[in-house]
């Protein structure tokens, strides 16, 4: 699990008010101080889950999306005639598919990190935001995914 890890290990810092933990999807500039090493891993643990079911609904969901509609594309017929049918389809069971579990996880994660802190812990922290260089990452890895499968589609569809 070290993706899971590299991605809680970037949500917590060292400060002049001690140990910070800045929770994704937060306000900018926010972080709340960590009182004891037993709250530190209890945060850790709950990022923990979050993350991986994040994760699972973003990677579940796609390749069952994506495996519904290229079934249901071409059960309609030929898709590749239907361009813009077929895009919408995709894009209809994609938020369907992955777009609800992961707007009522977001919605759970939002009230249950509340939980662990508390208003006089608050504190203004520095630099950038947590799991930029995390999201830059995996930005380049999607594109470069999306890249690498547009090329493989086209050699396909231009051999046949």
């Amino acid at each position: 699990m070290g993706l899971i890890d590299y991605m809680v290990r970037a949500n917590f810092r060292d400060e002049k008010a001690g140990r910070v933990v800045v929770f994704p999807g937060d306000r900018r500039g926010r972080g709340f101080v960590v009182k004891s090493a037993a709250d530190e891993s209890r945060i850790r643990s709950f990022l923990k889950m979050f993350f991986f079911a994040q994760l699972s609904v973003l990677l579940l969901g796609n390749f069952l999306a994506n495996g519904w509609a290229h079934d249901l594309n071409y059960a309609l017929g030929r898709p590749i005639l239907h361009l813009y049918r077929a895009m919408g389809i995709a894009a209809g069971i994609y938020l369907v598919v992955v777009g609800v579990p992961y707007l009522l996880l977001w919605r759970s994660y939002k009230k249950a990190f509340l939980s662990f802190t508390s208003a006089q812990d608050e504190v203004l922290v520095s630099g950038p935001a947590p799991g930029h260089q995390t999201r830059i990452l995996i930005a380049s890895a999607l594109i470069a995914s999306g890249i690498l499968f547009a090329l493989a589609l086209f050699f396909i569809v231009s051999h046949k």
